[in-house]
C-alpha cells in the first residue's frame, strides 16, 4: 500500500478508536443524570474552546460570509444537535455497546443516499452489504434474549437516527463542499452556532448542567468526550474532503468495534450471542459496502 493510500487509512483507524471511546463516556454522563441539550451545549462549548485555541494558533480568522454561516448552521444541526439528541436519548435505555453497533449503519445509509445524489454507482455487492446490515439490525431487535431486557428493543430505532443524519451530512459535504472553510474553521463555527441554539433549549427544558463544582466522574467523562469529539469530527470532515463520503464513513468500522470493547473495558458490559452475531453481520455489511480507493 502506497503512502498516499496508507495515510488516510491510518487517520481513519486513529479517529475511529478515539470516536469509539466517546460512546461509553457519554453513557457515564447520562447514567449520572445529565441529559440531551445540557450535554450537547457543554460538548459544543468545550469543542469551541479547543478549536478556537487551534484557530488562534493558526492565525486564521473565522469566515462570516453567508455561505459559511449556512454551513455552520447545517453542521450544527445535522452533524451534532439532532444526532446527539437522539443518541443521548437512546443511551438512557440501551447499553453503550449497542449504540456503537448502531454507528456501523453510517456507511450503509451513506451509500443509498450517495446513489440518489449521483455520487456513487450501483453495485450488487454493496446491495448485499445493505442486506447484511439489515440482518444485523433484526438480530438486535427480534430475539427475546438479544438484549439484557427485551423491552429495550423498542428503543433500537432511536439509536439509528444519528447514523442517518451523519450519512446525510457526509454526502452533502462531499457534493457541495464547505463554502471554502477548512475542517477546524467549519467545526468551530458550527460549535458556536450550536451553543446559541442549545443554551435556551437546555434552560427551558430543565436539563442545564452547572459548570460550578463539585465535579465528579461524569463531568470528567463529558470533558474528555467533548475534546475527543472536536478532534475526531474535524478529522472526519477532512477525510470526506480528501477521500470521499463513503470512504470517510468507514470510520464506523473502527468506531463500532472499538466502541464495543471500550464499553466492555470501561463499563463492564457483556453481550449475548445474538449481539455478537449482529455485530458480525454489521461488519460484513460494512465490508461489502466499503468504498473504493479514490
Amino acid at each position: 500500500m502506497t503512502q498516499q493510500r496508507f495515510f488516510p487509512f491510518l487517520i481513519l483507524l486513529l479517529a475511529g478508536i478515539s470516536w469509539g471511546a466517546t460512546q461509553p463516556l457519554g453513557k457515564i454522563a447520562v447514567d449520572a443524570g445529565y441529559r440531551n441539550f445540557g450535554l450537547i451545549f457543554w460538548q459544543l462549548a468545550i469543542s469551541a474552546l479547543f478549536l478556537g485555541a487551534v484557530q488562534i494558533l493558526r492565525k486564521r480568522p473565522l469566515s462570516t460570509h453567508p455561505q459559511a454561516l449556512f454551513f455552520y448552521v447545517f453542521i450544527a444541526l445535522i452533524g451534532t444537535i439532532l444526532p446527539n439528541y437522539a443518541g443521548y436519548q437512546a443511551a438512557i435505555f440501551l447499553p453503550s455497546g449497542i449504540l456503537s453497533i448502531a454507528i456501523s449503519a453510517v456507511p450503509m445509509v451513506t451509500y443509498p443516499i450517495a446513489l440518489a445524489m449521483g455520487l456513487e454507482k450501483f453495485q450488487a455487492l454493496r446491495l448485499m452489504g445493505l442486506i447484511a446490515g439489515l440482518i444485523g439490525v433484526l438480530l438486535l431487535i427480534l430475539p427475546d434474549t438479544s438484549l439484557p431486557d427485551p423491552s429495550m428493543a423498542i428503543f433500537i430505532p432511536l439509536a439509528f437516527i444519528g447514523p442517518i443524519f451523519y450519512a446525510l451530512e457526509g454526502n452533502i459535504v462531499a457534493k457541495y463542499g464547505t463554502a471554502g472553510t477548512g475542517p477546524i474553521e467549519l467545526l468551530l463555527g458550527a460549535s458556536l452556532v450550536g451553543m446559541v441554539i442549545c443554551l435556551p433549549l437546555a434552560l427551558m427544558t430543565g436539563v442545564w448542567i452547572s459548570p460550578l463544582p463539585p465535579y465528579g466522574i461524569a463531568d470528567g467523562a463529558l470533558v474528555l468526550a467533548s475534546v475527543l469529539h472536536a478532534v475526531v469530527y474535524a478529522t472526519y470532515v477532512w477525510l470526506i474532503s480528501r477521500a470521499g463520503s463513503v470512504f470517510a464513513a468507514q470510520v464506523a468500522y473502527v468506531v463500532t468495534v472499538s466502541g464495543v470493547f471500550w464499553a466492555m473495558i470501561i463499563l463492564g458490559e457483556s453481550y449475548s450471542a445474538f449481539v455478537w452475531l449482529a455485530l458480525g453481520f454489521m461488519l460484513i455489511g460494512l465490508f461489502l459496502v466499503r468504498a473504493r480507493h479514490n
